[in-house]
């Protein structure tokens, strides 16, 4: 059998390693993952009561539509219930786009380093990629509106940024918006959305309304703390949404992720502490690079992506011998830096305490 030639070369993507795995092979009896920016607070305890509840139907197929979550998504946002489109976690959505938009000699446009799947189901459809290097760890917008040409059918913002945390703020995002052509897709990807305090981010969604060509990526994986459940969405304009429904697989939601997803959604308290412990520790965190001299990317997010003046790789291994999984820059496009996701109060001191002592 022979397999489609725009596979060859592609690698699968690449997680943090398993805590079970690490604890196996250095013989650890602690491991903590803080490799892949989830919540360290886990979900609301709402989410744990929903799932047990949607336990009860598992023999019954999903709803295709996630009517129930739709209505509460669309409620959140002040939108019509057809702007949005669900996907199993919002990389299925970047799935559906390129498979809806791309063909062999189209192309998009990307930072470098940003999240590895607009490149790679780009390249899947057979279409060129465009990468335009981030300036200081942002992208450089108007690098990439140079880069489009009448080949271009999507670029794609990462915002704030993986794996560098930095953001596009509101001023910069609309010139951008208002010069692409009105038949490039804009794909805003704001997976970090709910972790951003900076006043000048741009509040994208109402945009659409004006904006046919926007759309707007999140999730429920990050903040909101269902990770493995795999649940995200996009919104944009309800015609482009109806174009694109056909490249959706059916029941691509399942029914325990929906009620998770919505019990989620009714926690907003919960988001909102979540998001005050992060800033508090992102702070903290900033703080110890700024007093060792140790290079960082402010960020928006909750992991930073810092350096110890050594390789990335020599301090993912000795974190990893201590116990924790952080992600080593090297696989990031960062060699010298490693990224870590923002644990709890406990065991980010931990982690700069094992630096310190490393270092000095």
């Amino acid at each position: 059998m022979k397999i489609k030639s725009t596979l060859h070369g592609l690698t699968p993507y690449q997680p943090g390693k398993p805590m079970e795995e690490v604890k196996r092979e250095l013989g650890l009896d602690e491991v903590v993952k803080l490799a892949s920016n989830e919540n360290p607070y886990g979900a609301s305890d709402s989410v744990q009561a929903a799932i047990q509840e949607a336990v009860s139907s598992i023999a019954i197929y999903p709803d295709g539509g996630a009517a129930k979550l739709r209505q509460k998504v669309a409620e959140l946002h002040n939108i019509d219930e057809q702007q949005i489109i669900f996907g199993n976690g919002s990389d299925e959505v970047i799935l559906i786009l390129c498979r809806a938009l791309l063909s062999a000699g189209d192309s998009i446009v990307t930072a470098t380093p940003t999240f590895p799947q607009y490149k790679h189901n780009a390249v899947i459809e057979g279409a060129n990629v465009i990468e335009v290097p981030l300036v200081n760890g942002t992208h450089d917008l108007d690098a990439m509106y140079d880069a489009i040409d009448e080949t271009t059918k999507i670029v794609f913002v990462c915002n704030p940024n993986n794996p560098s945390g930095t953001y596009v703020n509101e001023e910069a995002f609309m010139s951008f918006l208002k010069r692409v052509p009105k038949d490039v897709l804009v794909v805003s990807d704001e997976a970090y959305e709910e972790y951003v305090t900076a006043e000048d981010y741009p509040d994208t969604i109402p945009l659409i309304k004006n904006y046919d060509n926007l759309m707007v990526l999140r999730t429920f994986s990050k903040a909101y703390g269902i990770a493995s459940l795999r649940v995200g969405y996009g919104v944009a304009n309800a015609s482009f949404i109806q174009g694109i429904e056909p490249g959706r697989e059916p029941f691509n939601t399942n029914s325990i992720a929906q009620a998770a997803a919505l019990a989620a959604l009714d926690d907003q308290d919960f988001i909102a502490d979540c998001k005050v412990k992060n800033k508090e520790e992102l702070e903290l965190f900033e703080a110890f690079c700024e007093d060792n001299g140790f290079p960082y990317y402010p960020s928006q997010t909750n992991f930073l992506l810092f350096s110890v003046n050594k390789p990335g790789g020599e301090v993912f291994d000795y974190l990893l011998r201590k116990g924790f999984i952080v992600r080593n820059g090297e696989a990031l496009g960062f060699p010298s830096y490693v990224r870590v996701t923002l644990g709890t109060k406990e065991q980010n001191e931990r982690i700069r305490s094992l630096l310190t002592d490393w270092l000095l």
